[in-house]
């Protein structure tokens, strides 16, 4: 094998590697994000934010929306 094809099979290989590491952490997570705001919603379900925001600052709002 020619040096260019070596090189051009080892940088194939390393973005291959690269994109299945981070597909799982990344990826997944932005084509699916139903199942992160179920499992959110159902481990959050028991907790008052109002009672349990420190210091009795402002509970979070959106700063985008309209006033």
């Amino acid at each position: 094998m020619s040096n260019k094809v070596k090189t051009g099979i080892f940088i194939g290989g390393f973005v291959a590697f690269t994109l299945a590491a981070l597909y799982p952490a990344v990826i997944y997570p932005k084509l699916h994000p139903e199942v992160f705001q179920q499992i959110q919603n159902e481990t959050r379900k028991d907790i008052k934010q109002e009672e349990i925001q420190p210091g009795n600052m402002k509970v979070w709002s959106d700063p985008f929306s309209r006033k």
